[in-house]
């Protein structure tokens, strides 16, 4: 039923659950929060409260402040709807008998009834100026709509400590039989939303910081493009990154990282090599599933974030996925993201035609590779996993389980 109605898989990632531990384990809280003396929210919530704090022109004038968020954010909670684009009743009764009260008014991300003004405090910081509050998304969401995909089959992945790999899926949600989360892209009108498929990679550039600070076979990150180039191969060696874990679309918390088909010839040159490639695997693994919910051939690939930057690995990102890799000039996509978001409330942007002329592309890595590598190279990849999944419940008391 959570995943049916939210979108989500049932997990204590998400923060419905905090509100429910909180209200069983602090003293009292439960009480004042029946006496409206206690609300929630998301950080993006805590950030609009505060910057509308004391001025009475906002959405919820009882509280003294903006209290709400946007159906992306809310969607990610696992006591929202995202049918009904609300609060779920029964949901709340479930997830710990949360009262209604205490939660966000969920809201458009971008629309003309903005969220209110910034209030004394910050306006005083700006000369005085009250500027109005406007244009909220989801971290992933605001990226997506960054790099302007707006076309049902359009996917970003942003390259982070993890990946963050989100596919527009248009007017309707769809529920994943391949194990990825369903979400709120985003909305311009009450009552209404885009919705899109996602894959969260938890371990992606944090294995380049682990060659780094854990192995140190590299003294900064930027030295891994030219050791993992200066392989011909990885000479049979894969890397599972599976440090806390594997996410989407394998779910398996008991995954441990793996480096396996090391023989006397392996050196740290394959090793760097391996790490890179891993990343590119990941994402085709989360390609792979949303192919198969939706049924639409990926056209292209968007990156964004600090990897993106790595030639090496975009060009194997393309090989090894088949499929074009698109790298825009500007990186921050999810700053932008917002602030088009903004622009649209305000009228500074009229339409979403004017933000795609904004897009403006760095660099196309084309696929070189032949099919018949590719995929004997990703069934590799593939085995990899599979030994790799499940470890910590085999022998759970090396992680003190």
């Amino acid at each position: 039923m959570i995943q049916e109605r939210t979108g989500l898989v049932p997990d204590a990632y998400f923060s419905g659950t905090k509100i429910w531990w909180f209200l069983d384990n602090v003293p009292g809280l439960r009480d004042r929060a029946r006496r409206g003396e206690v609300i929630f929210g998301t950080m993006d919530t805590w950030l609009i409260w505060n910057l509308t704090r004391g001025n009475k022109d906002v959405l919820t004038p009882e509280r003294g402040g903006a209290h709400v968020t946007d159906y992306s954010n809310a969607s990610r909670t696992m006591i929202f709807n995202i049918h009904k684009l609300d609060w779920d009743d029964e949901l709340l009764e479930i997830e710990g008998k949360i009262p209604r009260d205490i939660l966000p008014l969920p809201r458009p991300s971008s629309d003309e009834r903005i969220y209110g003004y910034t209030g004394p405090e910050v306006s005083q910081l700006l000369s005085g100026v009250s500027i109005p509050v406007c244009g909220d998304a989801g971290d992933q969401q605001a990226a997506l709509f960054g790099q302007v995909g707006f076309e049902v089959g359009e996917v970003k992945s942003t390259y982070g400590t993890g990946n963050f790999i989100l596919m527009n899926i248009g007017d309707a949600p769809i529920r994943s039989r391949a194990n990825l989360l369903t979400t709120v892209y985003y909305s311009t009108e009450e009552g209404r939303a885009k919705y899109a498929l996602e894959g969260s990679i938890f371990i992606t550039g944090a294995a380049v910081q682990w060659l780094r600070d854990g192995l140190k076979i590299i003294e900064v990150s930027d030295e891994v493009e030219p050791l993992a180039a200066s392989a011909p191969d990885t000479g049979g060696v894969y890397f599972v990154p599976a440090f806390t874990g594997l996410g989407a679309p394998y779910w398996d918390q008991y995954a441990r990282g793996l480096i396996i088909g090391i023989t006397r010839g392996t050196e740290r040159k394959h090793i760097a090599r391996a790490v890179l490639e891993a990343i590119a695997y990941l994402n085709r693994d989360v390609l792979e599933a949303m192919m198969s919910d939706t049924g639409i051939r990926i056209p292209r690939i968007k990156v964004d974030g600090g990897a993106a930057r790595n030639n090496f690995l975009m060009q194997f990102q393309a090989d090894i996925t088949g499929i074009e890799v698109w790298r825009p000039v500007i990186f921050e996509t999810t700053s932008l993201g917002a602030g088009y978001l903004a622009g649209l409330a305000v009228g500074f942007w009229r339409d979403l035609d004017e933000i795609v002329r904004n897009w403006k592309l760095d660099r196309v890595f084309k696929p070189r590779m032949d099919v018949e590598t590719r995929e004997r190279l990703y069934r590799g990849w593939r085995a990899a996993v599979q030994r790799a999944l499940g470890w910590a419940r085999e022998v759970p008391w090396a992680y003190g389980l």
